[in-house]
């Protein structure tokens, strides 16, 4: 394999691995000693390593003609430019040189964090893949787009036909919050959209979408073939949909539940663009998992992909004590992962089997795909995790 060079090593921190051709082995191995235990061995999925990403949040600071743009160097926030970076999808370099010739054409100011000065503060860029265009959205520290007008029009005209669409977001409040929370929408769609798993799958530009959309088809591939046919599904945590909209056609019921505004917002578009028989089979609980906890029954297929932070604790209880036929966990949070799995293994579910993708490559993380299925009868009190380093 050829060696692998990125031009901001050292001193960009986004990449601690790079180079690497297997997923994060220090996570990975957590994983299997867990699976081993439950007489399971962990399968790994690896995709592109280069150009992979193909959505960032760009954080802008900077001096006059110098704006950086870029990510934070370690604990601090000094911005590491990365104008030619390797793991981004080619268009997000595009979209941020742009960025950068645009303040320097219309004098435009990057944001200090200390002084609470300075007009841009963020860039985000998604490119759509069908299209091979990107959504952006600037970022600004005002309440309105008066004062960034001019470099709105400059950055739409130095990308021209490259650009899906153009977003403002305003952010003046001292936050180490991205996204602020006005919106207004400039020009072209106001959705990117996918084709993931066979449904059309809308976007718009606040809502959570996976960075690395060709190896989250794979995984969406693994989770449909495990989804048998004319069942009850209830996707928890469901964003704008990507999983379970593809099921719809195929199933006897789906319910969505979420609870962002943003991602509802592009579940509703998708819901709409299926058949109106599909639609008939969709039910959507908004509000947090808990409140809609009720919607699982022991013969659901049941479909998770919490944050960070893992399953709500009355999700987790109601799935102890429901135990459904089947239930699939999608997890970015490994340490949460498996102080759930263990509940869940420790009480009625057995774990089935599991594979580590490597969605974040370069890094320590992992993305946890796993299957439980209903196990015999025990007792369902919740006791507390067992610590695991």
């Amino acid at each position: 394999m050829t060696e692998l060079h990125c031009p901001h090593l050292p001193p960009c921190p986004g990449c601690p691995r790079f180079g690497a051709s297997e997923p994060a082995p220090q996570a990975t191995r957590q994983l299997a000693e867990f699976c081993a235990e439950r007489g399971v061995s962990l399968a790994t999925r690896s995709g592109a390593r280069l150009h992979f990403r193909q959505r960032a949040r760009l954080s802008v600071r900077g001096r006059g003609s110098a704006a950086k743009i870029g990510i934070f160097a370690e604990g601090t926030h000094r911005v590491i430019d990365i104008p030619r970076c390797q793991i981004h999808h080619p268009l997000i370099n595009r979209v941020a040189r742009a960025l950068q010739a645009s303040m320097r054409e219309r004098g435009a100011s990057a944001y200090a964090d200390e002084p609470h000065t300075g007009l841009v503060r963020a860039l985000q860029v998604v490119v759509e893949r069908s299209s091979q265009t990107a959504q952006v959205v600037l970022v600004c520290n005002e309440a309105e787009p008066a004062a960034s007008s001019a470099l709105l029009e400059a950055l739409a005209r130095r990308l021209g036909p490259a650009l899906h669409s153009l977003w403002w977001n305003g952010n003046p409040e001292r936050t180490n919050v991205i996204l602020g929370p006005h919106f207004r929408h400039l020009s072209g769609p106001e959705h990117v959209v996918e084709q993931l798993a066979g449904a059309q799958v809308y976007f718009p530009p606040a809502a959570f979408g996976q960075n690395n959309l060709d190896l989250f088809d794979v995984m969406l591939q693994q989770i449909h073939a495990a989804v048998p046919s004319e069942r009850d599904v209830v996707e928890m945590y469901a964003g704008t949909g990507s999983i379970g909209l593809g099921l719809v056609a195929r199933s006897r019921s789906v319910v969505f539940n979420e609870i962002g505004a943003a991602s509802l917002l592009g579940l509703a578009r998708g819901i709409e663009a299926l058949s109106p028989e599909s639609q008939q089979r969709v039910q959507v609980i908004r509000g947090s998992a808990e409140a809609a906890a009720h919607a699982v029954r022991s013969d659901s297929v049941v479909i998770v992909d919490p944050p960070r932070k893992g399953l709500a604790p009355d999700l987790l209880a109601t799935l102890v004590a429901v135990r459904p036929d089947l239930l699939v966990y999608v997890s970015c949070g490994l340490a949460s992962f498996l102080r759930d799995a263990e509940q869940l293994t420790r009480h009625g579910l057995r774990l089935d089997s599991a594979t580590a993708y490597d969605l974040f490559p370069y890094t320590a993380h992992i993305e946890t795909l796993a299957f439980f299925r209903r196990s015999g009868p025990v007792d369902t009190q919740l006791e507390p995790p067992m610590h695991r380093g």
